[in-house]
């Protein structure tokens, strides 16, 4: 889960991360009300999870209440590289003499834990690395040693921060990796780090990504879930415990296990090329069980989204038999009927595996009119691509 800004800077302060006051403000009153109260300049920034804010004109300066009041109804509402804005932090302008760039990321490719870090912060870190990447240090982070004085300072070293920064900048190292650690992150970054004309660091920004997986260790966390960011079908398989990922095609996608869902979408996407490029709709990995409910749950969510002209259901037995599953299929039909969710695309269904023929003839004696079954992967993804595309 990505944070917005104010969330991220809340869990730095939390962790000794020096940050500066800030406001949220979900209208422009509150935005008044927040200059109010801070006095002076204050800046006013629109709270979206990309980058490029400023160039987008979402990060304003106002100089009264009323000119914060004026920017907040400027900002509020923009499109910022396909974020709307609905929330603003207000902070009070910072002096600025130097601009600083560090996070830590956790590094797949090379499974350990990665610093980076630029003294010439302030700028998208892509833009830094692209041009310049003599001047952002990458440094590898142990996981079982992590971040202690020696290498928060090596940290320093290799970026070149001056020496009369170095001891702050390494103590925001430190308090950063307890950020990581503590809270679970794959991210955290701040950018910009910078330094004031009296000489004390701050973050001014800042990003932070937590893993959704140790959400068990962090009741706290749902607090950082704004539904208004998530597209409402995420929000409802969520609340059915479905691991449903929204995409932006025609056909929908259910399968049990997630690297034949993964496949599924390589396979659809390669097969609707024929047909005038028709592409996944979602993600849906409705696991192992493949109960009734859980497949009605799952062809719901799926028959929600209002771009989907055709479903693919690609089961392969295992553990549950095809059987199971095509019992599954037919009872969420039924249970979708009581609903008065009747279903009306083309169903695709692919069986194979464990009791894959009666499962077959289970479908076909329930005598579904939307239901075609097909034997192979290549196939179905064929069929299903190609109904998507004449409807």
């Amino acid at each position: 889960m990505d944070l917005f800004e104010y969330q991220a800077k809340e869990l730095f302060a939390k962790h000794g991360v020096p940050v500066t006051a800030g406001t949220l403000a979900l209208s422009p009153a509150d935005a008044k009300r927040a200059a109010q109260d801070f006095g002076g300049t204050v800046v006013i920034k629109a709270q979206v999870k990309t980058g490029g804010r400023g160039k987008a004109g979402g990060v304003k300066l106002a100089d009264s209440p009323a000119d914060a009041e004026a920017k907040a109804a400027q900002i509020l509402g923009l499109d910022i590289r396909g974020h709307v804005v609905r929330r603003l932090l207000v902070t009070p302008a910072a002096d600025i003499e130097t601009e600083y760039y560090v996070s830590f990321l956790l590094d797949r490719a090379n499974r350990t834990y990665l610093a980076m870090a630029s003294v010439e912060g302030g700028m998208e870190i892509e833009e830094v690395a692209r041009t310049k990447p003599e001047a952002l240090a990458k440094i590898p982070v142990d996981a079982l040693t992590g971040v202690d004085d020696a290498k928060a300072a090596e940290i320093v070293a290799a970026a070149n921060f001056p020496a009369d920064v170095a001891e702050q900048v390494a103590q925001v190292l430190r308090s950063l990796w307890k950020v990581l650690v503590d809270e679970d992150a794959t991210l955290v970054e701040v950018n910009p780090l910078v330094k004031t004309p009296d000489g004390q660091i701050l973050a001014l920004d800042g990003k932070v990504t937590l893993d959704d997986n140790a959400d068990f260790r962090h009741a706290d966390h749902s607090a950082y879930v704004v539904n208004d960011e998530t597209d409402p079908l995420e929000v409802a398989a969520k609340e059915r415990d479905l691991n449903y990922v929204k995409l932006d095609g025609s056909v929908g996608i259910i399968g049990n296990g997630a690297g034949l869902v993964m496949s599924t979408l390589d396979v659809v996407a390669y097969a609707g090329e024929e047909f005038g490029g028709v592409k996944p709709a979602n993600f849906l990995d409705i696991g192992g069980g493949a109960s009734a409910e859980v497949m009605a749950n799952g062809l719901e969510i799926v028959l929600g989204d209002p771009q989907v002209k055709a479903v693919f259901v690609n089961v392969f037995g295992g553990i549950t038999s095809c059987d199971a599953v095509a019992n599954g299929i037919v009872n969420a039909f039924a249970m979708l009927a009581e609903r008065g969710e009747s279903v009306k695309h083309a169903v695709v269904v692919r069986l194979d595996g464990n009791n894959a023929a009666e499962g077959r003839r289970i479908l076909d004696e329930a005598e579904q009119g939307v239901v075609e079954m097909v034997d192979t992967m290549d196939a179905a993804a064929k069929r299903v691509a190609e109904l998507a595309a004449a409807n």
